[in-house]
C-alpha cells in the first residue's frame, strides 16, 4: 500500500493517539525547538522520539522516516496511519485481561477453604466458581 509524506504534525499525532507522555521541550544552538516524547513498553523498555518544531506540514525524507518508524516509534507504517487515522493504537504485546476475570477473595476461598488446584480454578467461569463455593457451604464437598 502507498502511504502519504508523512509530516511533523503526524508524527505528533500519532504520539498522542497512543499516549506517548512528553517530558521535555528543547532550544538548541541553532534556535532550532524540539518536543521530546517517551513511551513506556510493557516489557520495561522505553522508547523515545523527538519531533522537531514548529509542529507542522512539512514533511520528512524517507530515510530520516525510515529511521524514526523503525528505530523510535517501532511500529510499521500501515500501524503508525492507523494510529493517526483512526486513533489505532499499535499492539506493544500488553497482555489482554481475560473477559470475565474471578474475583480475587473468591479464588482465595476455592484454592485455600474448598482445596481445589489452582489449575481447576483459573479454568472455571465466575457462575461455576460460585456453584462450586455454594457446593462446598451446603455439602462441605
Amino acid at each position: 500500500m502507498s502511504w502519504p509524506e508523512p509530516t511533523r504534525k503526524d508524527h505528533e499525532a500519532f504520539c498522542v493517539a497512543e499516549g506517548w507522555q512528553r517530558v521535555r521541550d528543547a532550544r538548541g544552538r541553532t534556535g532550532t525547538h524540539h518536543v521530546t516524547y517517551e513511551l513506556g513498553l510493557p516489557d520495561g523498555r522505553i522508547l523515545r522520539t523527538r519531533i522537531s518544531h514548529p509542529v507542522d506540514r512539512s514533511g520528512y525524507g524517507p530515510s530520516l522516516w525510515s529511521h524514526i518508524l523503525r528505530d523510535q516509534l517501532q511500529v510499521t507504517e500501515a500501524e503508525f496511519w492507523a494510529a493517526v487515522r483512526e486513533n489505532k493504537k499499535p499492539n506493544r504485546g500488553a497482555p489482554e485481561p481475560p473477559a470475565a476475570a474471578l474475583p480475587a477473595d473468591l479464588v482465595h476461598m476455592l484454592i485455600a477453604r474448598v482445596g481445589l488446584p489452582e489449575a481447576e480454578v483459573a479454568v472455571m467461569s465466575k457462575d461455576q466458581a460460585i456453584a462450586r463455593l455454594q457446593r462446598y457451604w451446603i455439602d462441605g464437598t
